[in-house]
């Protein structure tokens, strides 16, 4: 567990060494404003039980507002059930999965209580401290968001700058940190112009980001390091822009 920020009421704090074994390593976030908090990516089943032990330090489960799925994948929603079994928090997930979420056996009297974000984003509050849900499309999820905190500048990226492999919690050198991002973004990421989108975006938005918190790997944790990795994605060619030459049909091979 890692307090990325702690002041008066506010508290932004990191879960990053729940997943074990053969899983992809993933951090789960929590916000927390006064007596009311919101899970971000809570994760798959093996996490479950930790994860609330964990939080019982710094939350009571029954403070728990929001849950908050960037995407669909199930390292983020796979105990979706769990967590609406046990809470009375309102989940939020992009309109494109809404049917697609009882697939991982979501009760039908909890399902209700998932909600869908539109397209182009939309506002929470936690203690009328708002949160900024803002588009991510394609990166990866062709439905896919972020959250900005005003309060503690934390922009949560989601799969974007995401490091697997890295056994940093907070990079130190960006050059250094290059290789264990490219892999995953140039595959995993849709294309260059969708990056460019996004970087549009986070440039216009009249906000000041201090730290950028990804799913997986380690945090950007001060304004330079932001700006580098926000450099860095501008000139990323990825996803479609390195299969120019388009698919081939397998060969038959014999067996061994």
């Amino acid at each position: 567990m890692i307090t990325l920020y702690d002041s008066d009421q506010h508290k932004n704090i990191m879960f990053n060494d729940l997943t074990k074994g053969e899983m992809v390593q993933a951090n789960q976030h929590i916000i927390i404003d006064g007596n009311e908090a919101m899970l971000l990516d809570p994760g798959g089943h093996k996490v479950f039980s930790e994860l609330i032990s964990q939080m019982a330090a710094s939350a009571r489960i029954e403070n728990l507002k929001y849950l908050f799925f960037s995407h669909q994948d199930p390292d983020i929603i796979a105990a979706a059930n769990g967590w609406l079994m046990l809470t009375d928090a309102t989940a939020y997930l992009s309109q494109l999965w809404m049917r697609f979420i009882p697939h991982f056996g979501v009760d039908d009297y909890v399902v209700k209580r998932i909600k869908a974000i539109p397209d182009e984003g939309m506002s929470l509050y936690l203690n009328s401290k708002e949160l900024k849900v803002i588009p991510a499309h394609f990166l990866h999820s062709p439905g896919n968001f972020q959250v900005y905190d005003p309060i503690s500048k934390i922009l949560y990226s989601g799969d974007l700058g995401a490091s697997p492999g890295s056994s940093q919690t907070s990079v130190a050198s960006f050059d250094e940190h290059i290789p264990f991002m490219e892999g995953f973004h140039k595959r995993y990421i849709a294309s260059s112009a969708a990056l460019k989108i996004w970087v549009k975006m986070i440039r216009d938005l009249d906000i000041q980001i201090e730290i950028i918190a990804p799913q997986h790997g380690a945090i950007f944790p001060n304004k330079e390091m932001v700006e580098m990795f926000i450099s860095w994605v501008d000139t990323l060619e990825c996803g479609l822009d390195l299969m120019k030459n388009g698919f081939r049909i397998p060969q038959d091979k014999e067996l061994t």
